[in-house]
């Protein structure tokens, strides 16, 4: 059965403007295999992250939660994550802006509506203008760990498998050196599923600490 726990009031109700992660990530904090490269996206293991994928356009947990990511007007990617989703072709969703952030902008034009930004700052304003009213979507783990240091990043929306992947990529690494607080907003349990499609949708609201300076990461 699916269950729905609403604690506080949830960004969806109240109308306003947010830079939210998501991220799909095993219970021990993974969200991509060991091994990961451009020709393994998700490395030695990591599909098995997506399974709930196949029910994204069911009712339900599983299709709600896909087709508010998709009703995003603007998207945040790591370097990483662009190269190794082979750049989506250009358009990751409904030829929405595509803002990259990276430490090099690479010589050749980007595609589509793609555009590199190398301040964490820039990027996140750039995105917020370029969604209007609606919220902007973050992909990789190191586009939410530059923007939550830099405290730009609003919510996380992060789909829990009930899986241990042991290695791999993690989600949490290089956060601020303070703790970060999360209120729970809402959870989504698509517990009806079948064992290897089972996930759990949590979305946390960042309690924003005052931004630090950034540091190295590889996006």
């Amino acid at each position: 059965m699916s269950s729905v726990i609403v604690a506080g009031q949830d960004h969806m109700s109240v109308g306003t403007q947010a830079i939210r992660l998501d991220m799909t990530m095993s219970l021990d904090g993974f969200v991509v295999g060991p091994q990961d490269s451009t020709e393994e996206p998700m490395g030695t293991g990591g599909f098995r992250l997506f399974n709930w994928l196949d029910h994204r356009h069911d009712p339900g947990p599983n299709g709600q939660v896909f087709a508010e990511a998709t009703a995003t007007r603007a998207v945040i990617s790591g370097r990483r994550t662009y190269e190794h989703a082979n750049r989506w072709q250009g358009d990751h969703h409904d030829g929405v802006p595509v803002f990259v952030l990276t430490h090099r902008v690479p010589e050749e034009p980007p595609p589509g509506s793609v555009q590199y930004v190398t301040d964490v700052r820039t990027c996140a304003e750039s995105a917020r203008a370029a969604a209007g009213d609606a919220d902007v979507l973050v992909l990789g783990a190191g586009a939410a760990q530059a923007l939550l240091r830099a405290g730009e990043l609003d919510e996380m929306e992060l789909h829990v498998v009930p899986v241990l992947l042991g290695r791999g990529r993690r989600l949490f690494d290089h956060l601020p050196a303070e703790p970060t607080e999360l209120e729970l907003t809402r959870e989504l349990n698509a517990a009806d599923a079948d064992p290897v499609h089972r996930v759990l949708h949590l979305r946390y609201r960042v309690q924003r600490p005052p931004p630090t300076q950034d540091a190295g990461d590889n996006r």
